[in-house]
Order: C-alpha cells, then structure tokens, then sequence
C-alpha cells in the first residue's frame, strides 16, 4: 500500500495568520443578530401605506368638495405618493 505525503509544519506567519482566521471567525459568531420589529413599528409602516392610498383617493373622489385638499391642487399626489413611499422605504427595515 502506497504511503500518504507527510506535510510540512505550518511557519510562524502562516501559524499567525490562521489564528486571526479564527478570531475573526469567532467575532463573526458573536455577531449581534436583529431583533424583530415592534407591532408599533409595522402599525406605522403599515399606516403610512394605507395613509398615502386614501390621500389619494379621497383627493379623486371628493377633492373638489373639500376646501383644504381642493386648494393644494396637484401637490395631493406628491403628499400621497410620499405617505408611500414612506411606508415601503420602511419595510426595508423591518424585521
């Protein structure tokens, strides 16, 4: 049966660099992991959404009717559209 090579004794250096190999490795594993979002939080995300949505569509439906909302004119779609954009640039976060 033929023998096996024997290796060679690892050098200082490389010896060095393994250990910090493994002491990165083991920092790694201490990692501090997220925890879950709060129901506050995904009510907020949520909300803003939703929010954004009726802006809109009450500025469609009754816009003309409402003094406040008829006198932003177009600005509606940029005070909906960022109450959206608000609530899916939260879900980026969310855990």
């Amino acid at each position: 049966m033929p023998k096996s090579k024997v290796r060679k004794k690892v050098a200082s250096s490389t010896a060095r660099t393994a250990a910090e190999a493994n002491a990165a490795s083991a920092a790694a594993a201490r990692a501090h992991v997220a925890a879950p979002s709060s129901p506050f939080y995904i009510g907020v995300m949520l909300g803003l959404m939703v929010l954004g949505l009726l802006w809109l569509v009450v500025y469609y439906l009754w816009g003309s009717s409402i003094p406040f909302i008829a006198g932003l004119g177009n600005w509606n779609f940029a005070i909906g559209f960022v109450l959206m954009i608000s609530g899916l640039l939260m879900t980026m976060r969310w855990r």
